[in-house]
Order: structure tokens, then sequence, then C-alpha cells
């Protein structure tokens, strides 16, 4: 549902502000270069709406099945579920925030848009185990998603020079910057999913040899 929505605001955005492409760019650009400098550091952080949840409400670490909460005299305590239910949910709206420029760095068409969203959704639910035990030996996965974020950002950033009508750049004039076509960006994320994929098993079987 949330996807839905940023995908409609996206698309209402990209309509009336030619300058939103400035942000989906740099967001794109910024979240590369972040993802990059991030590479083996210890990814096991405390999911930030679990923690403002456990500062907030009262919580318990006791499980009991599949229920939400627990009922200790007239308060109501959210069990681990509760919490793992907040930490799935945050951690797709931030996927989102990143997905959903990309895809919009592609086309502008809202359709496609959620259409993609929706089969790639169901396509990681299904490979969800396949997924999970590849992603130890993905080890250069971070790189390639990085240098795939940083190339649709600037293709943003591109597009909104081309369509520019900011006073404060080029003085309000279009830039005469090059257009990167469609089946080129689709071929330069390809490239570079294969590279990551075929280098990341190749350092994988050389570690296992050692």
């Amino acid at each position: 549902m949330f996807r839905g929505i940023f995908i409609a605001l996206g698309a209402v955005a990209i309509q009336r502000f030619s300058w939103v492409f400035y942000v989906f760019g740099a967001f794109l650009v910024c979240t590369a270069v972040k993802l990059a400098r991030d590479t083996g550091r210890d990814a096991h952080v405390e999911n930030a709406v679990v923690r403002f949840a456990r500062n907030q409400l009262h919580t318990t670490d006791h499980w009991d099945g599949l229920k939400l909460y627990l009922k200790d005299g007239s308060k109501r305590l959210m069990t681990p579920v509760f919490l793992v239910i907040l930490a799935l949910g945050g951690a797709d709206l931030i996927f989102a925030l990143d997905s959903i420029p990309a895809i919009y760095g592609l086309t502008r068409e809202p359709y496609l848009v959620l259409a993609a969203n929706v089969f790639a959704l169901m396509g990681l639910r299904q490979l969800y185990f396949l997924l999970g035990g590849l992603l130890k030996r993905l080890v250069y996965l971070s790189q390639g998603l990085a240098i795939i974020l940083f190339f649709i950002g600037m293709k943003l950033v591109l597009h909104a020079l081309r369509g520019n009508e900011l006073p404060f750049i080029n003085g309000g004039e279009h830039v005469n910057v090059p257009e990167i076509p469609t089946l080129l960006s689709l071929a330069v994320i390809v490239v570079t999913l294969v590279v990551t994929a075929v280098a990341s098993l190749v350092m994988s079987r050389v570690v296992d040899t050692d």
C-alpha cells in the first residue's frame, strides 16, 4: 500500500515539477555513495522503527504464538511478533525510497512502475530461500548495486538538466546534455549484475578453496 502511495506521489510530482528529478537523482547518488562506503561494515543494526517502539510502547520479550500483544493487568505489552512486523514494514519503506526513484529513471509511466514493483515483490517472495543462500556468496553485491544506483541517479540529473527551469541553474534555461536511452540503461544494469554475480561467485570459490 505504501509503495502504491509513493508511486502515485512520484507520478504527480513528476508531472507538476520538473525539478523533482534533481531530488530523485541526488538521492540515488547519495545512496550509492553510502552503499559503497558501508561495504564490509557490520550490517546488524537495530531497526530505528523498532528502537522507537521499544522506547515509546510497552513491550515484552515473551513470545505467545503469533499474538501481537499480551495483557498484563490494564497494560498491553507488545510481543516480539509486533516488533518483527514493524521492522519488516520499516525496511520495506526504506527500500521503496530507493527503488521507486530508480525505476522512474527508466520509465515515467506509473502503471509500469507499479506493475514492476508488484512482480518484483512476488518474485522475491518465491525466491526467498534461494536468495538467502546466494546472498552469502554475492560478496560484491553492494558494489554492483552502488554502480547501478549511481548510474540511474546521474541519468535522472541529466534528464532534469535537459528540462531545467530553475533560475539559478543556467539562468533557468535548458542545458544541452546528452540523453541516455532506455535500452542503454537496461544494458548497463544487466551487465553490472552479471559481472557482479560472476565476480562474487569466483571470489567465493577461491575463498572456499583456500
